[in-house]
């Protein structure tokens, strides 16, 4: 049986690549192997964006931690992979964010702050990214709700404050003058 944190990796595959284009890739592919090469050492990443054209890529690490947001010295360890790499940034896929200390290292090595919630599905999901947020529910839900709006004008002609009705322009105390 695959552990929470499996599946939540290839949910976030799957989702990435669903909206590769949101994103300016032209694919995402799963967990691989890419070599450092600064350091010559190899690194597992859970999933690759692949810029549209081919000319370079983005490292993704997804981390289904549900109780802390992603720390300062775990986006390091994103950022370090990405200059090893060559990689032209990263993104983190986490359900609850980052600190403040993690989002300037994201801001300096160009590192996406992706939120997607822990118990994701391919078909029932939420995540959130930049200012966009991309929601999917497969249960019917039923909602029922009265809205009341009320709009209050300033009359043009006396200057009172009246509830509009219709396109009305004055209060109804200088409708009838």
């Amino acid at each position: 049986m695959k552990q929470s944190w499996q599946t939540y990796e290839e949910v976030a595959e799957y989702l990435l690549n669903k909206f590769s284009h949101e994103f300016g890739f032209s694919k995402v592919e799963g967990k691989q192997v890419i070599e450092g090469h600064r350091s010559g050492t190899k690194w597992v990443i859970d999933a690759k964006g692949v810029s549209q054209g081919n000319e370079g890529f983005v490292i993704v690490e997804c981390r289904r931690y549900t109780t802390s947001k992603q720390n300062q010295e775990k986006l390091g360890s994103l950022g370090y992979r990405i200059l090893d790499t060559g990689a032209q940034g990263g993104i983190i896929v986490s359900p609850l964010g980052i600190q403040k200390g993690a989002a300037k290292i994201a801001e300096a090595e160009n590192i996406l702050n992706v939120r997607l919630d822990s118990n994701s599905t391919p078909h029932d999901f939420a995540m959130q990214f930049l200012n966009k947020l991309m929601l999917s529910i497969s249960e019917t839900i039923g909602v029922t709700d009265i809205v009341t709006v009320e709009v209050i004008r300033k009359c043009q002609n006396c200057g009172e404050k009246f509830t509009l009705r219709k396109n009305e322009k004055l209060c109804p105390n200088c409708v009838h003058e």
